[in-house]
């Protein structure tokens, strides 16, 4: 993380630096990654409500909701057809399956009844999947708009978030079934409001036009804080998704790894379909020599970081994608690949942390579930 010079802002950032956010490059965008502290952060939104501008991610918007057709010739699991109200996870790959990005896929409608689509993409693949899109694709024909920098994005997570934001919303959100979503009035303005989040506990996300923005946080936010809520930064909400076992792209997930090793088969649908990368998926789960993603829990209080090297005695057998010390489990936890035959739950390996091997142990995946 470098400097927030000459990066993206969000509509949101004045109100982060004017209380206490430390500001940090992220993705080129100028984004908080704590307010006070990672732990505290944490714990608000597993015990209450945490709030996360997630403005970053790119938005795209298709007017015209056949370009889910598009997408679902594009995409690793079948968008099309889809309800109006549903919303699928997705990956987009390559014709040798590497992953492009990890996506969410929209069919929704708006108020009057008339149905879109809508696309939610990584902010580092933004451009990079909206050029996959162009190749493949006459964009503009589907009334296509990039709303990334237009709207904002907020998520309110934790087991107090649906109660916070039914309140403020002409339809509750509570009402809608997880991975759903609908517009309706959220403080007296229109958005696209999802059952949806990467924390690992229930709650929200809203889309909202961009001057908008500070209102909506800020009204939900003074609703929340006096019952243990709080605003959350980007390091919290690392530690929270890798509690929920949940892939990040650019570390278990890239151009360089297979679907069928990241072990997230519910978003891969092969059985009568076309897209790129289909067949290296297919050749991949039959290939029993590539590594596969794990989780680990070690002991101790240090924890390993990404590229950390794992062993199984003398041999090296895997590396660390990401790793953490969990606040809510009080001891380090980590996900990685390693080779297929040390991938069972009770396995003990090694980890080199700054050149001292630690014990650890391959775990169930997701280590924290909210049920």
């Amino acid at each position: 993380m470098s400097s927030t010079t000459e990066l993206l802002k969000t509509p949101l950032y004045d109100w982060h630096a004017s209380h206490g956010g430390r500001m940090v490059d992220f993705a080129g965008w100028s984004m908080p990654v704590q307010y006070t502290s990672i732990i505290d952060e944490h714990n608000a939104t597993r015990n209450a409500v945490g709030m996360f501008d997630v403005s970053h991610m790119g938005r795209f918007y298709f007017a015209d909701p056949t370009a889910c057709e598009l997408l679902n010739g594009l995409t690793t699991r079948r968008v099309w057809p889809m309800e109006a109200g549903k919303i699928r996870y997705s990956l987009m790959t390559r014709d040798d399956g590497g992953v492009l990005d990890d996506v969410l896929v929209y069919h929704l409608a708006d108020p009057s009844g008339k149905a879109f689509c809508f696309m939610v993409v990584n902010a580092s693949n933004r451009e990079k999947i909206l050029g996959w899109l162009r190749q493949h694709g006459d964009l503009e024909k589907f009334g296509f708009e990039d709303r990334t920098t237009a709207t904002a994005m907020i998520a309110v997570q934790g087991p107090r978030a649906l109660a916070t934001v039914d309140p403020l919303c002409g339809t509750a959100p509570s009402s809608l079934k997880y991975y759903h979503g609908m517009m309706t009035e959220v403080c007296g303005t229109t958005a696209i409001v999802s059952r949806t989040g990467y924390t690992g506990e229930d709650g929200c996300e809203l889309t909202v036009p961009g001057d908008k923005a500070v209102e909506v946080w800020q009204t939900i936010l003074d609703k929340c804080s006096g019952d243990g809520g709080s605003a959350v930064g980007l390091a919290a909400r690392d530690t929270l998704r890798l509690e929920a076992g949940m892939p990040l792209y650019g570390h278990e997930l890239s151009e360089r790894i297979n679907p069928a090793q990241a072990d997230v088969k519910f978003a891969i649908n092969i059985k009568d379909r076309e897209f790129p990368g289909r067949a290296a998926i297919v050749a991949a789960r039959k290939d029993d020599s590539l590594p596969r993603r794990i989780g680990l829990e070690m002991e101790g209080k240090r924890p390993a970081r990404e590229h950390s090297l794992i062993y199984r005695g003398d041999e090296q057998v895997g590396e660390v994608t990401s790793g953490t010390f969990s606040p809510t489990f009080q001891k380090p936890i980590a996900m990685g690949y390693v080779k297929p035959e040390h991938t069972d739950v009770g396995t003990e390996l090694e980890i080199d942390v700054r050149g001292k091997r630690l014990a650890a142990r391959v775990c169930r995946l997701p280590f924290y579930d909210r049920d």
